[in-house]
């Protein structure tokens, strides 16, 4: 005991006469002895006096009480403020979504014409080439016509 910071737990027992009882055999000093015999201040108890008032004890237990309701209103607070969080990131996500379906499906169609469109210039190049090839095999035939009768 003392400034050694001794483990050993010391109990003890206040009587009816507030008088302190050492248990155990350990001999406690008359200072400490002189601060047990003091009145206890609000969140100071002795072990065992069973001089606990009722209205302090209603008062601890409400202060108790309403500090938990506080703490359940913020956290119940926090989870509103973060389901509003969500809310509005997914309504964020979406919009950036549909955006970017709307972009897709631009582009998508853009292509679409676009193939189309060559498509188109494809088939009428294939038309001049064979209107083309017609021609210059109608030439040949024509030229070969007049070149048999020298040979």
């Amino acid at each position: 005991m003392g400034g050694g910071g001794s483990t050993r737990r010391v109990t003890f027992e206040a009587d009816e006469n507030e008088n302190i009882t050492v248990v155990k055999g350990v001999r406690l000093s008359d200072s400490v002895i002189d601060r047990m015999k003091e009145p206890s201040s609000p969140g100071r108890q002795h072990r065992g006096s069973g001089a606990v008032n009722d209205e302090e004890l209603k008062k601890r237990i409400a202060e108790e009480l309403a500090l938990e309701r506080a703490r359940r209103d913020s956290e119940a607070q926090k989870r509103r403020l973060f389901g509003k969080l969500l809310e509005r990131e997914r309504i964020s996500s979406n919009e950036h979504l549909t955006r970017a379906i709307l972009r897709e499906r631009a582009a998508t169609e853009e292509e679409r014409q676009k193939a189309q469109r060559f498509a188109r210039q494809l088939e009428e190049k294939d038309r001049e080439l064979k209107k083309h090839d017609a021609y210059y095999k109608e030439q040949l035939a024509r030229l070969e016509e007049r070149v048999k009768p020298f040979f």
